[in-house]
C-alpha cells in the first residue's frame, strides 16, 4: 500500500518546477493530486502524465474568489483535502528604491497572501478530511536577507510568522502546518544564474526539485510530530562559511 493511498492533495503553482515534482511525487505515492496553477498548457500536460484521480484546477492564488471555487470543485469531484502544499510563488528584483509598488504588492499577493488564502479556504475540507497537513514553500530568503529581492523576502519571512500562527490554530483539529526553506534550487527562477552562485557553499552545487519533494514528502508523511517548524535545504548556507581545513594553506594574515 502506498504511502499516501486515498489522500486528495492540493499543489499550488505545481504546473513546473518544483510543484510539478511535488505534484509527481505525491501522485506516485498515491495521492489524487489536484495541480493548480495559472499555467494551463503546462498544467493540463503534467495532469495526463501523472493519470488517475488527478486533475488540473486553474487558479491565481492571490485572487480569493478562485480560491472558493477551487476547494467546492475539489472537493466535489475528489472529496475532501488532507494535504495542501502553497508553492505557487514570483519573484521581482530591485532594491527598495527601485522597485514600484505595484511590483512589491504582486510579490506579496501571491507569496503571502495567495497561501493564507489557501489555508482559510482549505481549512473547512481538511477539517471534514479528519486532518491533514499544510506545506507552506517559504524560501532561505525567509531566513536570511538578501539584497535587490526586499518583496520576496519580506513575504517569505512572513509566511515563517503565518505558518507558526496556523499550526496553533489548527493543531486542535489534526492539522500540522509546517514551512519549507529551500536555497537555491535549479528552476525557471534561477535559469539566470551559473554554478558561480553556488561556489561558496558547503554543497557547492544547485539543489534539485525533486530533493525539496522528497522534503515535502517527508513532511506530509514522517515529520508526525513536528508543526509550526521549517525544514531547511540550503546546501549548508546556514552553517557558515567553509571550515578552513588546513589554515597553513590560507597564507599569512
Amino acid at each position: 500500500m502506498k504511502r499516501l493511498d486515498g489522500r486528495v492533495a492540493v499543489v499550488t503553482g505545481g504546473a513546473r518546477g518544483i510543484g510539478a515534482a511535488v505534484a509527481r511525487l505525491l501522485a506516485a505515492e498515491g495521492a489524487a493530486v489536484v495541480v493548480a496553477d495559472v499555467l494551463e498548457a503546462e498544467g493540463r500536460s503534467l495532469v495526463a502524465q501523472l493519470g488517475g484521480r488527478s486533475r488540473f484546477q486553474p487558479l491565481d492564488v492571490s485572487s480569493e474568489d478562485g480560491w472558493q471555487r477551487a476547494a467546492a470543485e475539489t472537493e466535489r469531484e475528489l472529496g475532501p483535502v488532507s494535504v495542501l502544499v502553497n508553492n505557487a510563488g514570483i519573484m521581482e528584483w530591485g532594491t527598495m528604491e527601485e522597485q514600484s509598488l505595484a511590483s512589491f504588492r504582486r510579490v506579496v499577493d501571491v507569496n503571502l497572501q495567495g497561501a493564507w488564502l489557501g489555508m482559510r479556504a482549505l481549512a473547512p475540507s481538511l477539517r471534514r478530511a479528519g486532518g491533514g497537513v499544510i506545506v507552506n514553500m517559504s524560501s532561505l530568503a525567509g531566513l536570511i536577507a538578501y539584497a535587490g529581492i526586499g518583496a520576496y523576502a519580506a513575504a517569505k519571512w512572513g509566511l515563517r510568522g503565518l505558518t507558526k500562527t496556523a499550526a496553533l490554530e489548527l493543531a486542535p483539529d489534526g492539522v500540522r502546518v509546517c514551512s519549507v526553506h529551500p536555497g537555491a534550487i535549479r528552476t525557471a527562477m534561477t535559469a539566470g544564474f551559473d554554478d558561480s552562485y553556488t561556489a561558496g557553499q558547503p554543497l557547492p552545487r544547485f539543489g534539485e526539485p525533486e530533493e525539496v519533494a522528497r522534503m515535502v514528502l517527508f513532511v506530509v508523511t514522517d515529520a508526525t510530530y513536528s508543526t509550526g517548524v521549517e525544514f531547511v535545504l540550503d546546501g549548508g548556507v546556514l552553517a557558515g562559511p567553509p571550515a578552513v581545513l588546513n589554515p597553513a594553506e590560507q597564507g599569512p594574515e
